[in-house]
């Protein structure tokens, strides 16, 4: 049996969103493995700055592809994002909000975890 995953916060990895449907493995959570090369394990809540930037560095994630079953997302919305593009999107003064408890802890791989804490939601965990 596998153990379960863990979030930054080193507790079971709650779920991001299922509506829309987020994740690497389209599960809900921000899971992550060997075939998910951008890690795709901050869960974050959208902005219309953050969709913005990432339109403009070449990732649309607000138009909806059908063919793909992507209905687009919008501000508000919950989504795993590629840790690299937040710690991007710092950078950019564009980072979205991030769901500690939904954020896998390989996050911490890429993102420092005080830099992580200082775009919680919830700025008590």
């Amino acid at each position: 049996m596998q153990e379960p995953s863990l979030n930054v916060l080193g507790q079971p990895l709650q779920a991001c969103s299922t509506e829309p449907l987020t994740g690497f493995y389209r599960d809900g959570c921000c899971n992550t493995g060997p075939e998910d090369r951008g890690s795709h394990t901050v869960c974050v809540v959208l902005t219309d700055e953050f969709l913005a930037l990432s339109k403009y560095l070449g990732n649309d994630l607000s138009t909806p592809r059908p063919e793909f079953r992507f209905p687009g997302l919008k501000a508000g919305d919950r989504w795993c994002l590629c840790a690299a593009r937040f710690l991007q999107a710092t950078q950019e003064f564009a980072a979205p909000k991030v769901v500690l408890e939904s954020t896998h802890a390989r996050a911490a791989d890429v993102v420092p975890l005080e830099l992580l804490r200082s775009h919680a939601l919830d700025p008590s965990s």
